[in-house]
Parts: structure tokens; sequence; C-alpha cells
């Protein structure tokens, strides 16, 4: 067939069609919408047109970019590295949400966050250990309540309850704890065992003499950073939990009684006892807790009265970034004879974080995925955290922090840090006032009044 002919018969063909086009509807139902109108059919080309492509795939709403910003303490490598990479796991999984981390040194994270505070704009999740600082926070309406994202699938039941209730106040959840253990002495047993000490002290009279028999060794008995105030604090805090127990705290604190009651003012003459001994090492009124944490990494002092969270501290601070290894030791704060506190009583707390009240929901959602079981255990295994969520005890294999977490679980009365467990001003007037014992500006009776003064001035 010619292709003259061809095209004639198709144009023949499209002539029927479209008379057809014009003539009786057909007998089928219309269509359930009317068709659009279309224009006049063109002759077909002579090739067939291309097929045309599919429409693409249907795309789901991509979720909205979230900021969380995320302030922790932890300074040491290996305990920074492990933050940051549970924040990379996250971003991972979430790839809409981007968690900017910023690490400071405990003070330069106090002085930091107060600036901030005051400028009510506090950071999504940041470091707290609970208390009256919290509670000044909360009351403040600086804090997001999250009672309900607790009690959602079994979140709260996850955690050891006296340790959550830290970061409570007055019924409402504003976060949640990473670890709770207790102050106690951290010792170095080979300079224990050169100057001759066999089994650590377990009264006050027993520690004064060790004092004196590492001082005849040539051995700096005790490391302390007075110059970050805070850890002198310890020694008259537990002084006052050994010699007047729960009972001269809460008589204090509930202002039925005083902080110039008996118990603290001889907390003071007990602590100049200590300090006339010169058990320091040269310097220590200007140095501060990193200083501390060398002195004993070095093994240039025996002991070092601190939280749980020193042996980690000591590892970052030694040269092969390996710490005292099997040489440390741990014993509670030796009994005062005669106090009426029980010599399982503990001073300490815990560390945990908050959430800011602009926080997103996803900062919860980040603070959840960091609570877990696995991520509690990771940090038992750097020695991080002494575990608060169940089943996460498993991690903790270093027989010290083991020795704290059961001296915490046997203590029947715990005392919270006084500077966290009182209002902020309070606080920092304990630690000034106690600087003033070490320094001998003040004495036990002018540090006791100090402080009442400002319990009376705060807590109306």
């Amino acid at each position: 067939m010619s292709r003259k002919i061809f095209t004639l018969l198709s144009l023949i063909v499209v002539g029927v069609l479209m008379l057809t086009a014009c003539g009786a509807p057909p007998t089928q139902a219309p269509p359930s919408e009317p068709p659009a109108t279309q224009p006049p059919a063109a002759p077909p080309p002579a090739e067939a047109p291309a097929p045309t492509q599919p429409p693409p795939a249907p795309t789901q709403p991509q979720a909205e970019k979230v900021t969380i910003t995320w302030w922790h303490i932890q300074v040491a490598d290996d305990q920074k590295a492990l933050w940051q990479g549970m924040a990379d796991e996250y971003m991972a999984a979430h790839p809409n949400v981007n968690i900017e981390i910023t690490v400071l040194e405990n003070e330069a994270f106090k002085t930091k966050l107060t600036t901030v505070m005051q400028s009510g704009n506090p950071p999504d999740i940041f470091q707290s250990w609970g208390g009256g600082t919290m509670n000044e926070y909360a009351k403040a309406g600086l804090l997001k309540d999250i009672t309900a994202e607790l009690d959602k699938d079994g979140w709260r039941d996850t955690f050891s309850p006296g340790a959550l209730g830290v970061y409570s106040y007055n019924g409402v959840n504003y976060g949640v704890p990473r670890d709770m253990g207790m102050v106690g002495f951290w010792y170095n047993k080979d300079l224990f065992k050169k100057a001759g000490i066999e089994t650590p002290p377990t009264t006050w009279t027993e520690f004064l003499e060790d004092i004196q028999k590492l001082k005849s060794a040539g051995i700096t008995p005790i490391a302390l950073g007075e110059g970050d105030k805070w850890p002198g604090a310890f020694y008259w805090e537990y002084l006052a939990v050994r010699i007047g127990g729960q009972a001269a705290f809460d008589a204090a604190y509930s202002r039925k009684g005083a902080f110039t009651d008996a118990p603290f003012v001889e907390a003071g003459t007990k602590l100049q006892e200590l300090v006339a001994l010169q058990p320091f090492q040269n310097g220590f009124l200007g140095a501060t807790w990193p200083d501390e944490q060398v002195e004993m990494a070095s093994e240039k002092a025996a002991m070092d009265l601190m939280g749980q969270w020193a042996p980690g501290a000591f590892k970052d601070a030694s040269v092969d970034k390996k710490g005292l290894g099997d040489k440390l030791g741990w014993f509670p704060f030796p009994m005062v004879e005669g106090g009426a506190g029980d010599p399982a009583d503990a001073l300490g707390g815990g560390n945990g974080f908050v959430i800011g009240k602009n926080a997103p929901p996803e900062a919860v959602d980040f603070l959840k995925y960091i609570s877990s079981v696995e991520s509690q255990i990771a940090q038992a295994k750097i020695g991080l955290s002494v575990p608060v969520v169940k089943g996460a005890e498993v991690g903790l294999t270093d027989p010290s922090l083991i020795a704290v977490q059961k001296g915490a679980a046997a203590a029947k009365y715990f005392q919270l840090y006084y500077d966290q467990a009182l209002p902020p001003a309070v606080g920092s007037v304990v630690n000034d006032s106690v600087q003033g014992l070490f320094a001998g500006t003040l004495t036990p009776q002018q540090a006791a009044q100090a402080i009442e003064d400002a319990v009376a001035a705060e807590m109306q």
C-alpha cells in the first residue's frame, strides 16, 4: 500500500470517528464526573508520540527542623565522647533534629547558667542536682513540666523512686536523675601502706591520727581545691550530719531550730581542728577542683573527700588517662564520737538533667533516650554514673563505685548537699562561710551565724 493511500484511509477513519462523536449518546451510564471539555481532535501524527512519564510518587511531609540545646559538665574525654555519640545516634534516627552541645566545667557552668536564667532563656536540657536550686527555677517558671511524659509508657517506673523524687517540686517533675551516690573519702592504698596505715579510719580520732602518720611519711594527707568553695563545704556539712543527725538539720530547716544550734557550731570547731593539722597541699585555698584532681591523679596526695564522680575525674587528670586503677579505694566519712548521727548516714546527691521552659517535645524524647537502661550501662562502665535506672547496675564493675552504691543504699538518712538542699542564696553563704573556717577568717560561731542569717532572710 502506498503512503498516499495510507494517508487517505487515515483521514477517512478520523472523519467517521468525528461523525460518530456527533451522533446519539451511548447507552451506558455516564461517568461519575463529567469529562472536561476537549479541544477539536487533531489528525494523528505520522509517528506515535513518546509515552508520557508517570507522575512522581507522593512524598511524605518533611518533619519540621528542630534544634535542641544541651548543656552538660562532663569534661573528661571519654565522658564527652559518650554523650556526643548518643547525640549523634539520636540525630541519625531523627534527621529533623539538631542537637547543639555545650560542655562547661562545673564552676563555669554555674556562672553561665545564672546569666541565662536571669535573661529568662534557659537551655532546653541542662545539668541539675535537683533540690533547692531547681525548685527556685521551677517557682520562677523557667522549667517545663514533664510529669505527663514520665507517666506515659512506664518511663517513671524505670527509675529508683528516691532518686527521681529529687527532680520534682510540689508533685511536679521537671527532670530526671542519671546517677545517685554519696560523698566519701577516696584514698590511695599504696600511700596508706607507705605510711603504715593498714585499714581506713572509722572514727574522727582515728582519722586525725592517720593524718599525722601520712605527714610523718612525707605524704600530703588530703587534696583540696578550696578556691571553688564547694569541695570544702563537704567537710562542714558531713560533720554536722555526724554530730547532729537528721534531727538537727530538720529543726533548722523547718525554723523550729536554727543553724546556730550546737551541732553546727561544733561542726565548725571540728573542722578547724582538722585545718590546724595542715593536712592539705600548699596553696589549697586558691586551688580549684581540677587542681584537686591532679593532686590525686599524680599520687601526691593520699585522700580526697569527693562524690561518686571522682574516679572518672582522676582518670582524665592522669597523664596516661588510666587513673589510679587498683590503687584507688573508698571509705565513708568517719563517725564522730558522741555524735547523734548514725555512722551510716550519708551526705551526697546525684546528677541529672532538667528541661527548660521553651524546650520542644523532641528535647523530652531525647532525655528519655539517654535515660534508657542501655545508656545507663554505658555510663556506669566508664565510671560516669552510679545507675538509677533499674537493671543498669550490671554495668557497674568498679569495686569502689560498688562500695559507694552499697553505702548510699544502707543510709538511713540521706542529706542532700547544702548548696542544693537550700535556696541558692543560702547555699552560696554556706560555701563562703565554710571557706572562712578554712582560711581562719571566721570563728565557728560567726560562720554558723552567717548561715542562719541567710536562712532567716530567704526562708521566712
